[in-house]
């Protein structure tokens, strides 16, 4: 589908991504109506929780959406459609799983710049809303974007969502994958992953210093290419965007804002402009985490909409989070790997060191990591790489085992073996103390966390399980198998349960989250408004979860 004018690209954009997919018989098309309040998610949820094997899980393209209100959205909506199980990444990223991770060694090595075209010929630039447009029925309500977590989430949340921030001091550009909340027809909340430290935070820092509102481009569906580069990690020098282009083997067209000083991508479906205010934020949240619990409240900041840009064929993409295995879990997994392996053999300089493993399911990458070593590898050299993981990021691994290399690492089976008769923990395990708790429920109890031994069991009340309610699953599992898809055989846990901290204002906000009524909650917030508190300042730590407005 490339645009008359436009310069030739070695990758392809959304659509022709689409075409792949139905080649390959990986997408499920849904042409009857669905809500997406209260239906998309949870259908989808049930490839990942119903008992479908990995290489059974499709792309799913709904056609006929609506909501609650019994609206009709002009956007088709792509849900797992980037990374829905391995051969769909795979079929994205344009290379076999084999070389996946060698190409994205080589691509965070060798960056290439992305290349400027004119709107004229940037199908992101088709149709523009800005002004009154936004607020009258072309702003942010015109977007399907549906509710990941029916029955817990307060709003609609853009999940595939990449912000492009620039830093005010060099210039160069960060695209990081955030949350945005829909408040209003023109204002997006965003949580930038604080304790990350990520580069979308790190700029709005510079620009609250100089008492000046961020510029900000989101964009809601790209070229898959483009999300798989902006998921990762990288460097605060790095354009994402440069990588993206050398994973592609060429560079990436961008094209000018229309209302801020960015570059974005010329072939994303849809663009929403803005300015993120540095002085005041205001409640975000609940929403369902991929660390299988539901966010709470959190002071965070919000983005007045500028304006919003998109191809007259837009297709969103919202992407399947939350509890893991999902589709936020395979997009990150394989660069993932590899930028770990390339730490500590490259940085590190471990000798002996085969392969990295995340495990996936339930923990979502980050908390059990396991590392395969050649047989004979010196024992300090496994106890450096152990060591080294720990200090990759902030918050890295909470179990953190070596294996050697006849145990299959993403065999959680193996691994235990492994653990019961080839460790004797007087001698082989060790706890790392002063660890950060990182991405994951905040215990009110210890702020600190340690890696390798920790007791699981509950010690204060979590929030809700962060999958939909049991009503809706239910509903939709109804649903799934009106379409005619594989038996479902669920899988413990399928549906959001509460596990103590959740209230009666959480409930109403949920309640009206699915009734499509989330406006309301947009207006609430933005009365509580408040300059004296810091991003990712949990409500609950203020006693502010009353709803009553702030001085």
């Amino acid at each position: 589908m490339a645009v008359a004018g436009a310069p030739s690209r070695p990758y392809r954009d959304l659509h022709e991504h689409i075409a792949a997919l139905r080649d390959a018989g990986l997408l499920v098309e849904v042409d009857r109506p669905i809500n997406k309040d209260t239906e998309m998610h949870p259908v989808v949820r049930w490839q990942y929780r119903g008992g479908i094997a990995e290489e059974d899980r499709k792309a799913f393209l709904f056609t006929n959406v609506t909501d609650s209100k019994g609206r009709k959205f002009d956007m088709p909506v792509l849900v797992c459609g980037l990374a829905g199980n391995p051969a769909i990444y795979e079929l994205g990223i344009g290379h076999p799983l084999e070389e996946v991770k060698d190409r994205w060694s080589a691509a965070l090595r060798d960056p290439v710049a992305p290349h400027v075209v004119d709107a004229a010929v940037a199908p992101c630039r088709d149709i523009v809303y800005r002004g009154a447009d936004l607020t009258k029925g072309k702003g942010l309500d015109d977007i399907p974007v549906p509710i990941s977590t029916p029955g817990w989430d307060n709003a609609p949340y853009t999940s595939s969502s990449h912000y492009i921030t620039k830093d005010p001091d060099s210039g160069i550009q960060n695209v990081g994958n955030y949350r945005g909340q829909i408040k209003a027809p023109d204002r997006l909340g965003i949580n930038t992953s604080v304790e990350l430290r990520t580069g979308g935070y790190l700029h709005w820092l510079k620009w609250k210093e100089r008492g000046q509102p961020m510029p900000c481009a989101v964009v809601v569906g790209c070229p898959p290419i483009v999300s798989y580069a902006s998921v990762q990690k990288m460097p605060e020098d790095q354009d994402e965007l440069a990588v993206a282009g050398a994973l592609a083997g060429g560079p990436i067209n961008m094209v000018a804002a229309e209302t801020v000083d960015l570059l974005v991508p010329a072939e994303a479906e849809v663009v929403i402009e803005g300015l993120i205010d540095t002085e005041y934020l205001e409640p975000e949240a609940p929403f369902g985490e991929s660390h299988g619990y539901i966010n709470l409240c959190e002071y965070n900041g919000y983005m007045d909409v500028t304006a919003i840009t998109r191809r007259k064929d837009a297709v969103i993409t919202s992407w399947m989070s939350q509890v893991a295995p999902s589709e936020s879990s395979v997009i990150r997994r394989f660069a993932y790997e590899a930028n770990q392996t390339r730490y500590l053999r490259d940085q590190l300089g471990i000798r002996g060191l085969v392969a990295v493993k995340a495990h996936e399911p339930l923990t979502s990458l980050q908390r059990v990591i396991v590392l395969v070593f050649e047989r004979a590898t010196p024992r300090t050299e496994i106890w450096r790489a152990m060591y080294g993981i720990t200090s990759f990021r902030q918050s890295e691994g909470k179990w953190i085992v070596a294996v050697d290399e006849d145990i299959d690492p993403a065999n959680a089976d193996a691994v235990f073996w492994a653990m019961s008769y080839r460790s004797r923990p007087q001698h082989d395990v060790e706890v790392m103390k002063h660890q950060d708790q990182g991405h994951g429920p905040r215990s009110t109890l210890d702020p600190e966390d340690a890696a390798v031994l920790i007791d699981a069991t509950l010690k204060e009340n979590f929030p809700p399980v962060s999958l939909p309610k049991r009503e809706f699953m239910e509903k939709a599992a109804k649903i799934w198998d009106e379409l005619g898809l594989p038996a479902l055989t669920p899988e413990a846990p399928w549906y959001g349960y509460d596990l103590g901290e959740w209230n009666e204002d959480f409930e109403a906000m949920a309640k009206r989250a699915t009734d499509s009524d989330y406006w309301e909650t947009g207006k609430s917030f933005a009365q509580r408004r408040r300059k004296d508190v810091e991003m990712n300042t949990e409500i609950r730590a203020l006693g502010d979860e009353d709803g009553e407005d702030a001085d």
